[in-house]
């Protein structure tokens, strides 16, 4: 059997990060992403749904001499006839913002091209029912595709050893989906935010912990084309009898 795996490896990462739940930290984890791959280079686009345009106000507060991010306000698009997200010329990664209340037609539209999706949640019971219809919304009503290995949840404003955070933590643990990170409930992402700058552009001796909690996230994220692929060829080689796989053939776009 031949399996045709068509990745193009050139085109930008898109990363969307969603919950139809307010306040769970989506725009703080946008703009942190779009801080820690502008100081890598070259400028990530970051795409701003959200009507309260947090994420715009930020690329407005950075200062000139900063690593640049390009900030585009897709919520002032007309909505009957929305263009497709797309990012500035050069840029590697589009970091897609998507407001609270988004309705579950709307899931499959938002991710279906996405590479990584993002899922904060925060440790409460409520944020944890929520999110648990949401993904069960995400799985059926969008019909996401696990095997591409783009789904992770990231444990936000985490507090260890509260009764919150062990239900949280027991929640996720039940899921098919991986928790790339748990992020401690830090000012200073609230004096990052107010600066316009992300935690990666802080001193070092001040965010050290909350850099070692946002690594595995960062590494997950680079490593998304070798997710895709490793997705897509576990799947083909589930499906092929025995007899066949040894004589797999595997092509994608350089």
């Amino acid at each position: 059997m031949t399996m045709d795996t068509n990745v193009d490896l050139r085109r930008p990462h898109k990363i969307v990060i969603l919950n139809p739940k307010g306040g769970c930290g989506k725009t703080t984890l946008a703009t942190n992403l779009a801080s820690y791959f502008a100081n890598e280079g070259p400028a990530p686009t970051l795409i701003d749904c959200d009507p309260g345009g947090y994420s715009m106000r930020w690329v407005e507060k950075r200062a000139a001499e900063r690593p640049t991010v390009y900030g585009i306000a897709a919520y002032e698009q007309d909505k009957p006839n929305p263009r497709p997200l797309a990012g500035w010329p050069g840029s590697k990664q589009l970091i897609v913002d998507l407001p609270a209340s988004l309705a579950p037609d709307q899931f499959f539209h938002q991710t279906y091209d996405a590479d990584s999706i993002l899922i904060p949640i925060v440790p409460s019971e409520i944020d944890t029912y929520s999110a648990a219809r949401f993904i069960a919304d995400l799985l059926l009503v969008a019909q996401f595709d696990r095997r591409n290995r783009s789904l992770a949840i990231v444990a936000n404003r985490t507090k260890h050893y509260t009764r919150s955070y062990r239900m949280l933590m027991r929640f996720l643990r039940s899921l098919e989906i991986p928790v790339i990170a748990e992020l401690r409930d830090s000012q200073n992402y609230v004096h990052a935010a107010a600066e316009g700058v992300g935690i990666v552009e802080m001193p070092a001796w001040q965010v050290r912990k909350d850099l070692e909690q946002m690594e595995p996230m960062f590494n997950w994220l680079d490593r998304w084309r070798t997710r895709r692929l490793d997705g897509l060829i576990a799947e083909e080689l589930r499906r092929m009898p025995d007899r066949e796989v040894t004589g797999t053939r595997l092509s994608y776009t350089h």
